[in-house]
């Protein structure tokens, strides 16, 4: 991978000029991005993110992405152009991505704070996570936008009462197309959503098939393993609706957490039919890779009896796509193309 840019130096009166004023230029100076829609529109858009009414005056030119997630929808809707900045890399950018993610200033290796942010002379903000808005890393919602700022969180981190009734991948969708709105690319946001809905409905095809007797597979994710412990997904996260497409029961549906640190106990207990492994060796932390959570799964002398671990019914999926982003299809494919080869779909 080519070294990173480092994110440009600016004075502090040229920063405050370019905070207050970030939306002030014409969109006639930064040509079009490639792909299939014309130059951006002149007018701004108007979106709600999270609660709060986001008026542009035109489409951002220095949005800054302050984690992996929203760093890769940008990319995927061919806006790297648009971008001055992204940080919270966790795992190696795909190879799709990679020239056009080598172009973008790194303002931080980590959780990127408030001056690191604001270094970048951003006009936008988006993250995939409503804490990385806080006084101690980029700063609040309130602050950034007292330098008229506007801020984006994924609708998928949002609480559910603000768009009530809809499914995790719906809501990861409604992101695609506001931030096709924000950025006057609304034809290429549509056909991201499109393809991906297409993708979830494949997935889903085999679902009714998937029961047998009445009774839905039961599948444990196992996303990390930290201190001895395992951590599962609970009933909050995307994996529970993920087992629901593909007509499975996540075994921790009982658990009103994204990811619950339990015990190997308790893992034996649940008694999964299946076990679906998060594989995170790029991150690098202990417990982290696929091979060290099989070694685990095996050496606890509870688990390791387990018809799903002795009959090696496991799962391997890239674990940054058991979190939601533009590449969590891919691991609900894989999901549903595994049930498929243990025989739980015929």
């Amino acid at each position: 991978m080519r070294p990173r840019h480092r994110a440009r130096l600016v004075t502090a009166a040229t920063l405050i000029l370019l905070l207050v004023t970030g939306g002030c230029s014409t969109a006639g100076d930064d040509p079009a991005v490639a792909g299939d829609d014309s130059a951006s529109p002149a007018g701004g858009a108007s979106v709600t993110s999270c609660g709060r009414e986001l008026d542009l005056g035109e489409p951002p030119k220095r949005a800054v992405a302050l984690d992996q997630t929203s760093t890769e929808t940008l990319l995927e809707l061919g806006l790297q152009d648009r971008m001055a900045g992204t940080a919270n890399l966790k795992t190696k950018i795909p190879d799709r991505y990679r020239d056009a993610y080598a172009a973008i200033p790194v303002i931080a290796p980590k959780i990127a704070t408030g001056e690191q942010l604001r270094a970048a002379a951003p006009d936008f903000v988006l993250a995939g996570s409503v804490d990385l808005y806080t006084g101690d890393r980029a700063g609040t919602r309130e602050e950034l936008g007292a330098l008229h700022v506007p801020t984006f969180v994924s609708a998928v981190d949002c609480p559910r009462s603000h768009e009530p009734g809809k499914t995790p991948f719906e809501l990861l969708f409604s992101d695609y197309e506001r931030l096709g709105k924000v950025f006057g690319v609304e034809e290429r946001a549509a056909k991201l959503a499109e393809g991906q809905r297409a993708a979830v409905a494949k997935a889903g095809e085999n679902a009714s098939a998937a029961a047998r007797d009445g009774r839905k597979p039961s599948v444990v994710y196992l996303y990390s393993v930290f201190n001895g412990m395992p951590y599962v997904a609970g009933k909050t996260g995307l994996p529970d609706e993920m087992s629901r497409i593909v007509g499975a029961r996540n075994a921790f549906d009982d658990v009103n957490e994204d990811w619950s640190e339990v015990s190997w106990e308790e893992v034996a207990k649940r008694a999964p039919d299946f076990i679906v492994i998060g594989d995170l060796s790029e991150r690098g932390r202990p417990g982290d890779s696929a091979a060290e959570k099989r070694a685990a799964l095996a050496a606890d002398p509870l688990v390791s009896k387990l018809p799903a671990v002795r009959d090696n019914k496991i799962i391997v999926v890239p674990g940054i796509e058991l979190d939601p982003s533009v590449r969590s299809v891919h691991a609900l494919g894989l999901l549903a193309e595994g049930m498929e080869d243990l025989g739980y779909v015929r």
